[in-house]
């Protein structure tokens, strides 16, 4: 691609410059609008600018990624109200041996994943879960998103449905599925091994935990909850009377006709004056105070009789009611986990259909539409748990780059870095590697792989053919795990640290440089690594 004309490199640059710093700090003093109006504000920028027409924006937008993550999005939220993760953290720590123990297992389950479900998806689903994990346990949730990011990132690249880009270069390159895998699988082996060392060694102080949390231990206790209306409902409140009656006096006055008092009335008192006092119609006489304590026993013992009656009716009520939800209790938990079931089945089959070749984001549509209507509710609460933010941070960041590229800038750079960039040597091989790393950082993996794919190919395919397949392997491997070297480097460490960051209970944020203080030495490490072991 030839160079555009100054200004609008320049306007170009301008554009893209904003968004970046942006992205990598979305609370900076002089503009602190975060990284999703970032993204967008870059945007914007390269149309009114003049880099970019407007239907051209809207032609950079990937709607095949942003459909694979808002179907991702949604099956996680299903597969989370289907105790999935309930599952896999008992797998994560089961038999836990320590905070260095779970690390591993993260680093494992994370791989293993996201080379099924997409580096993008494991990250949507666990991140909350790896949050949780680590606060359970006394532990730091840095190491612990560092080594999700980072193992989504390097198992991704075992497999074409991994990640976007190795999608990209499955159909360009027309390799096969197994070819793929097996060219890649070693160094991903081999590569998700070295990244946990890494791991260990530079976090190895800080996962002395492992234990849980007092306040985790007692939450965790297996007890019935019962909801404060329900208590409420099966509480005895004290009977009252309809024929008790208030006196003026404060005490309570008795029909004719009421039960009779535990203790017969008080024999004839003389008054102070000593006259005898006035006899009743029972033979008795009866004394003014004497009287009231009459009227208070006597309605004690009906309140009393009152509040065993209705106590037992209350009770017999009760039992009756207990009787009938035992009844629902079988009929609820058959559909429970039918439907819990159906949910994974589900799941199930658009991972099949990923590994068969289909349309990746159409797959997750369906899949998630599927379980909308099997959950024969309004969807509304389900669909509000999408991160729009993080779709719309997407949109922004597609046109920012698609609006850098065309200044020219990246394809003048690979045409001056090509005649050095041969794989047929070694140190070849190590300058294409390092350019890939580099503009896999600044101008992102997917456009990267666009704008590379076709160029290394044609040079790989001036030697041998073998030296092409191993090209696109190369390829596919280095723009994979440079996704590691920054958190810009790949859209699974932007969606683990939003994710991150706007978790309700667990929320924290993982910052650029303590990112790259891990990412720096890890990427170098792996990359290295995985170009001695690719194969074709």
């Amino acid at each position: 691609m030839a160079m555009e004309p100054v200004l609008k490199i320049a306007l170009g640059c301008a554009a893209f410059a904003i968004f970046w710093v942006l992205a990598v700090f979305p609370a900076v003093p002089f503009l602190p609008i975060g990284r999703t109006a970032g993204s967008l504000l870059g945007a914007m920028l390269m149309v009114l600018l003049g880099v970019m027409t407007a239907d051209e924006a809207y032609a950079a937008v990937d709607l095949p990624i942003l459909g694979l993550l808002f179907g991702t999005m949604v099956v996680s939220v299903y597969l989370e109200r289907a105790d999935m993760f309930r599952h896999l953290g008992r797998l994560l720590s089961w038999r836990s041996q320590g905070g260095r123990d779970l690390l591993v297992r993260t680093c494992a389950v994370s791989a293993l994943a996201s080379a099924l479900f997409t580096n993008d998806t494991c990250c949507v689903v666990l991140t909350e879960f790896i949050l949780k994990i680590a606060r359970q346990n006394n532990l730091p949730p840095k190491p612990f998103l560092l080594a999700l990011a980072s193992s989504a990132n390097i198992g991704s690249a075992a497999t074409p449905i991994g990640n976007p880009q190795n999608l990209v270069i499955a159909v360009q390159s027309g390799i096969s599925f197994g070819q793929f895998v097996f060219g890649i699988l070693p160094a991903t082996l081999v590569g998700s091994v070295v990244n946990a060392a890494i791991l260990l060694c530079l976090y190895w102080n800080q996962l002395d935990g492992g234990k849980p949390a007092a306040e985790e231990v007692v939450a965790s206790v297996p007890t019935e909850v019962v909801e404060e209306e329900d208590v409420t409902s099966h509480r005895f409140s004290p009977a009252t009377m309809s024929h008790l009656r208030a006196r003026p006096g404060g005490t309570s006055s008795v029909a004719s006709d009421a039960v009779a008092t535990d203790s017969p009335p008080e024999p004839v008192k003389p008054d102070t004056n000593g006259n005898a006092a006035e006899a009743n119609g029972n033979g008795y006489h009866h004394h003014p105070v004497d009287d009231d304590k009459l009227h208070q026993r006597r309605s004690a013992a009906v309140v009393r009789q009152a509040a065993a009656n209705g106590a037992a009716a209350k009770v017999d009520d009760t039992y009756w009611a207990a009787a009938a939800e035992e009844k629902e209790v079988p009929m609820e938990a058959w559909k429970s986990s039918l439907w819990k079931t159906c949910v994974y089945v589900i799941t199930l089959g658009m991972l099949v259909a990923l590994l068969f070749g289909l349309n990746m984001s159409w797959s997750a549509i369906t899949a998630a539409l599927a379980l909308i209507v099997l959950d024969f509710k309004d969807a509304r609460p389900c669909l509000e748990k999408v991160s729009y933010p993080l779709l719309l941070f997407f949109c922004g960041m597609f046109i920012t780059v698609d609006g850098f590229n065309k200044t020219g800038i990246p394809s003048a750079f690979w045409e001056f870095m090509e005649p050095y960039a041969r794989i047929d040597t070694p140190s070849g091989t190590v300058i294409l590697a390092l350019v890939i790393l580099l503009l896999s950082n600044v101008a992102s993996n997917v456009p990267t792989v666009l704008l590379l794919g076709a160029r290394v190919a044609a040079s790989a395919a001036a030697i041998s053919p073998a030296a092409e397949t191993n090209a696109w392997l190369i390829l596919a491997w280095t723009s994979t795990v440079a996704g590691n070297l920054s958190l810009l480097g790949s859209a699974a460490n932007l969606i683990v640290c939003e994710q991150a960051r706007r978790s309700q209970q667990y929320g924290y944020t993982l910052s650029f440089l303590s990112h790259l203080q891990f990412g720096f030495p890890a990427t170098l490490a792996v990359t290295g690594i995985g170009l001695l072991l690719i194969r074709s």
